[in-house]
């Protein structure tokens, strides 16, 4: 009998272990049932509950009212006026890579002002025939693709290729994994140079980062983007804002890659940024409205890559 009541409590306690969660309430009323991980002055990261060695997810602080952790203990954090996009701009609860509807839920509280997309560096050659705009097909000096980025004067931006492919950042895994340097978060040009540096450094190839080559093996120029270049094209993805979903802006965008060959942008699911967040996880976005738009993922996983060129 002894034993047998021995026994249940060692469930019981291994049960209440395995439901230790943390709460994170958002301030449109969302719950998230996570393990946090971090908190910093701009930022939350977590782990879902239901999938506890998966992705870091990103929230901004500012978007959530409070936490309640797993001893019992509440956290209530005060409202924020705005956010740099770079910071993970919530118009939505938090998703996961699946479908959502098509408009903006009438309950987000912080789509209420138009949010800039980041700041790029600046392209080195302008473009004498007239200006261009997100959606329309560049087929100039052999650079072929679609507009994804304009700068105000619309002379200036990014093109995105036709083509994409499911690839690991890098295929280096337990014990091997190495952090390469590639920090910048707005210059997937300098981030290029930097690996590239470091393969040389290090005796390796450009096998060992199918990413990076497969963006390369499309030509001078071609690059994989950074981070805050792949939200930039977000924003353009949906009309130059992420505050209001623009079926119009996305149909056209699509409508042109597939009209010229190429295969539509799904904007569920996460592309692989070249920036770098650690040895282990390279950072990824997605095109959808609804955040988070940061998530840290494994380098050797298989994520989708799209290369950019300037003009």
């Amino acid at each position: 009998m002894k034993k047998t009541l021995l026994f249940v409590w060692a469930a019981l306690g291994v049960l209440a272990s395995a439901s230790a969660q943390d709460l994170i309430v958002r301030r449109d009323s969302a719950r998230i049932e996570a393990r946090v991980t971090e908190i910093s002055p701009t930022e939350i990261r977590y782990k879902r509950a239901s999938n506890p060695d998966g992705p870091t997810y990103v929230l901004p602080l500012g978007d959530v009212r409070s936490i309640r952790y797993a001893n019992g203990e509440e956290e209530i954090f005060a409202p924020a006026a705005a956010l740099h996009p770079a910071e993970a701009p919530a118009e939505a609860p938090a998703k996961t890579p699946a479908e959502a509807p098509e408009s903006v839920p009438p309950t987000a509280p912080t789509a209420t002002t138009e949010t800039p997309a980041p700041t790029l560096p600046e392209p080195t050659a302008s473009i004498p025939d007239g200006p261009l705009r997100v959606g329309d097909y560049y087929n100039r000096n052999g650079v072929q693709g679609i507009v994804c980025y304009v700068e105000a004067n619309g002379r200036h931006g990014l093109v995105i290729s036709l083509d994409e492919a499911m690839l690991p950042w890098s295929i280096f895994r337990k014990p091997d994994l190495r952090t390469v340097g590639t920090a910048s978060a707005n210059d997937g040009l300098e981030n290029m140079a930097t690996l590239e540096r470091y393969i040389e450094a290090n005796n390796l190839s450009w096998d060992d980062f199918p990413a990076f080559k497969w963006c390369r093996s499309h030509g001078g120029g071609w690059y994989l983007p950074a981070i805050d270049e792949l939200l930039a094209i977000g924003h353009g993805y949906h009309g130059g804002s992420r505050v209001r979903s623009s079926r119009q802006a996305r149909n056209r965008f699509n409508d042109a890659l597939r009209s010229h060959g190429g295969k539509r942008m799904d904007r569920m699911v996460y592309y692989f940024s070249s920036t770098e967040k650690n040895d282990r996880e390279a950072l990824t976005s997605h095109l959808d409205l609804q955040p988070p738009y940061l998530v840290e993922i494994p380098k050797s996983s298989k994520f989708l890559v799209r290369a950019v060129h300037r003009f």
